[in-house]
């Protein structure tokens, strides 16, 4: 799997927030072994770094050929891309394409120790 790489946050004391989209993400049915087509939602309150875009076009593309259930794949992506760049919060949403007739979405936050000030994004 590709590293992650970042950058510094160019403005640390501000809280704000930066979504990124990956609409042609694609990995593997365990099961099946037929390709699973979705969008990748990446939100996140930087802290004291950002998520370069290339190296993570590069990291998403690792899934490309890997048998994976979509609640672990977003779980790991979550995982794997707060534990490189240690946001304030972070979100990760799986929509995935229509299989059968059925659509699955799958949403996993993080939100960093002692950040209380941090409402849910929800909470708007």
């Amino acid at each position: 799997m590709a590293v992650v790489e970042l950058f510094d946050n160019p403005r640390p004391g501000r809280d704000y927030t930066i979504t990124i989209r990956a609409p042609e993400f694609t990995s593997v049915c365990p099961k099946t072994g037929q390709p699973d087509f979705g969008e990748i939602v990446i939100e996140y309150i930087p802290g004291a770094t950002c998520i370069e875009l290339k190296s993570l076009k590069f990291y998403l593309q690792g899934y490309r050929d890997k048998g994976i259930f979509y609640e672990r794949l977003t779980h790991d992506i979550l995982d794997d891309l707060s534990g490189a760049c240690r946001p304030r919060w972070m979100r990760v949403t799986a929509r995935f394409s229509p299989r059968g007739g059925i659509t699955t979405d799958v949403q996993a936050e993080y939100r960093a120790e002692g950040n209380s000030k941090i409402k849910d994004q929800n909470e708007k």
